[in-house]
């Protein structure tokens, strides 16, 4: 008896500008597995069910999809951290904790967003993102103005306005928890704080990290006749990756 032809498995069928969104997808999926070095546009297109030429009409070389990539990773990240701080006044360290966690689920699109690929790349959809998730790290080192209640008003309120010009104090803040969470962030990724006990990649070691340093003390509120505001930073922040 001779058996019925197997039914041929029908390509994947994608509208105008669908694609691009589903290697975006694809893309971010691969990360979870494997390194960015490792992604290759063919294995996507394969996986998608369309042709490599389909593909290249949305990315002309690997690098135009890890450019893509970084930028999803930094919109998420900021999203992210938009939430943590909505938490802060009864999680202070909700923040930081939000980056580091951040980091541990995603490692290698975290190494990619803050990677030497990153920093070279010169795409406006990248720069973009990365300065909104900078800007996520401004607002939570904002000073806390008093209100007419006399209670500290959170950063990004009313009482202190998100996007408004950025003083020095408030950009070395910025930078100082940056370098904070980065850094703790990369020991643990790498395991440098294996010999604390197998507890050294928790939540709990990270909290009390960040209050020993004092991350989850509110910002002093600015006095008056402060020091002129800085220019906003121009250019996406230096994604350099720790070694």
């Amino acid at each position: 008896m001779v058996s019925p032809p197997s039914a041929a498995k029908p390509e994947r069928a994608y509208h105008h500008g669908d694609l691009r969104n589903a290697l975006i997808d694809a893309g971010l999926n691969a990360l979870e597995a494997q390194d960015a070095s490792e992604l290759s546009l063919r294995a996507l297109a394969r996986e998608l069910g369309v042709s490599a030429n389909a593909v290249y009409r949305h990315f002309a070389d690997k690098d135009a999809l890890l450019s893509a990539l970084a930028a999803e990773g930094f919109r998420r990240f900021a999203r992210e951290q938009r939430e943590a701080r909505a938490q802060v006044a009864t999680a202070p360290v909700a923040t930081g904790l939000g980056y580091i966690r951040f980091a541990q689920r995603h490692p290698a699109l975290f190494r990619l967003m803050f990677g030497r690929f990153t920093r070279a790349c010169d795409s406006a959809e990248l720069q973009e993102a990365a300065l909104a998730a900078f800007g996520e790290l401004l607002e939570d080192s904002r000073s806390k103005q008093p209100t007419a209640e006399g209670v500290a008003a959170a950063p990004g309120s009313a009482a202190a306005p998100a996007g408004a010009a950025i003083d020095e104090a408030t950009m070395l803040r910025a930078i100082a928890r940056w370098s904070l969470v980065h850094g703790l962030s990369h020991l643990m990724l790498e395991g440098q704080l294996s010999f604390f006990g197998p507890g050294a990649a928790s939540d709990q070691l990270a909290a009390g990290v960040l209050m020993a340093s004092g991350l989850g003390s509110a910002p002093p509120a600015a006095p008056c006749g402060q020091a002129a505001p800085l220019a906003q930073p121009r250019g996406k922040p230096s994604t350099k990756a720790s070694s």
